[in-house]
């Protein structure tokens, strides 16, 4: 794996805590385009990248993570920051839910959930920060397309947005995981989600959720 994070102190602090779990980190930047030049030397499988970093510290991050997900797609990309940043999170998350991940730096705090996020974009899942969902969520004043769910049905499609499966959801919601299968297929019900081949359903239901 790979890591740009252009705070020292927490880089650092970071590459122990991940070798100490047992991850391989092949580089360690302060920047994105030195993160875009050791990916091109050879892509691993997930790179962890901070949003703000020289030479603006503006948004830099995120365009090296939308970058890299546009040059190898195969890699695993999880975003770290202070804020949330919406357009380009929102440009992260909706071009494609496999691989993907954007939690806050608060989170990192929380050792088990921030490993937890990282094993799951490592392996090709998705890892949301629920606050960052929550931000994303910009309702306008017409009609909601998700009105029609119920509170329970709403509370499994935001986790769903957040990476979880449906064993991990009904974990989470302390239900049977044959009831939140019942709900996620309520849910393509109610949202009118069609069966047709080549998409995903739970990753349009996660893009209307998002998107509306």
């Amino acid at each position: 794996m790979m890591l740009a994070e252009d705070s020292t102190l927490l880089r650092e602090g970071l590459v122990r805590l991940l070798a100490e779990e047992g991850h391989d980190v092949a580089a360690a930047v302060g920047d994105g385009g030195a993160l875009l030049a050791a990916v091109a030397g050879g892509p691993p499988d997930v790179v962890v990248v901070d949003v703000r970093m020289p030479p603006t510290h503006t948004d830099e991050g995120l365009r090296a993570a939308l970058e890299i997900r546009r040059r190898w797609p195969g890699v695993g990309v999880l975003v770290l920051s202070q804020y949330v940043e919406k357009r380009y999170a929102t440009e992260l998350i909706t071009a494609d839910t496999e691989g993907v991940g954007y939690l806050l730096k608060d989170r990192v705090a929380q050792v088990d959930e921030f490993l937890d996020a990282l094993d799951r974009v490592g392996s090709g899942g998705a890892a949301f920060d629920p606050e960052v969902v929550r931000q994303l969520l910009v309702r306008s004043t017409h009609v909601d397309p998700l009105s029609r769910l119920t509170p329970r049905e709403r509370d499994v499609l935001g986790h769903m947005a957040q990476g979880h499966t449906n064993a991990s959801v009904a974990a989470h919601l302390h239900i049977s995981q044959s009831a939140v299968e019942k709900h996620v297929n309520a849910i393509f019900d109610k949202l009118d989600l069609s069966h047709a081949a080549g998409y995903s359903r739970r990753v349009l239901a996660v893009l209307r959720y998002l998107g509306s």
